[in-house]
């Protein structure tokens, strides 16, 4: 599950840059010959994302949901789509912010695959919170993938009370989740905002950027 929904956000995140990269030459020709604001390409390229994401999640949704065999209830179902929908949201928002703060399409590409690897790294899926150094602690709760799994699991599983057999023991579905990711399923309303918060913030990041950072040499 959560596999899936790095993979498809990161593609997602990859697969931009090309397009963006090509789009903001014609912002500068544009700014420059003062047709329009480079803050209104901007918030054009960020709202035209939502409607393509939607379909994209309703798509991947439809197919995983049933294959996995989640809980057939319309309250997981909700979460499900809404924690998949911010992922791809913020990754994809995330990806045209790197073209925003870098000057060529491979600069952009070498960044974002390092962050890749710390938004998987620290997720707390490979390496639980409670395993995670106090020192570095500090990155797995600003790391916004950490809050993807949360709101995954947590909606999945967090009210599941069947007993279980993990690591030898026998323990409730909620008390593994409680112990060894430390994700309680009061926390989903915070999961809730973080979740909406990424895609905003760097929506705004990009859209500030792109106005104000200027890269055409000619």
């Amino acid at each position: 599950m959560f596999s899936a929904a790095l993979f498809f956000g990161f593609y997602n995140s990859s697969s931009i840059l090309q397009y963006v990269v090509i789009e903001r030459s014609v912002v500068y020709r544009e700014k420059f010959a003062r047709m329009y604001a480079p803050c209104s390409y901007a918030l054009a390229q960020v709202l035209i994302e939502i409607p393509y994401i939607f379909i994209q999640v309703i798509s991947f949704t439809a197919i995983t949901y049933p294959m996995v065999g989640f809980y057939w209830t319309g309250y997981k179902v909700f979460w499900y789509t809404y924690s998949m929908f911010c992922t791809l949201l913020y990754l994809t928002y995330f990806g045209m912010l790197m073209v925003s703060v870098t000057p060529n399409y491979p600069v952009a590409a070498i960044i974002l695959t390092a962050f890749f690897n710390v938004f998987y790294l620290f997720s707390g899926f490979l390496i639980p919170e409670p395993q995670i150094p106090t020192w570095w602690k500090w990155l797995y709760y600003l790391n916004p993938t950490s809050w993807t799994l949360k709101g995954m699991l947590v909606s999945q599983y967090g009210d599941i009370v069947q007993n279980t057999l993990v690591f030898g023991k026998n323990i409730t579905v909620t008390g593994f989740l409680t112990e060894y990711f430390t994700f309680h399923h009061h926390d989903l309303p915070i999961i809730a905002i973080m979740l909406v918060l990424y895609p905003i913030v760097f929506a705004w990041l990009f859209v500030f950027f792109i106005s104000k950072l200027h890269f055409q040499k000619r």
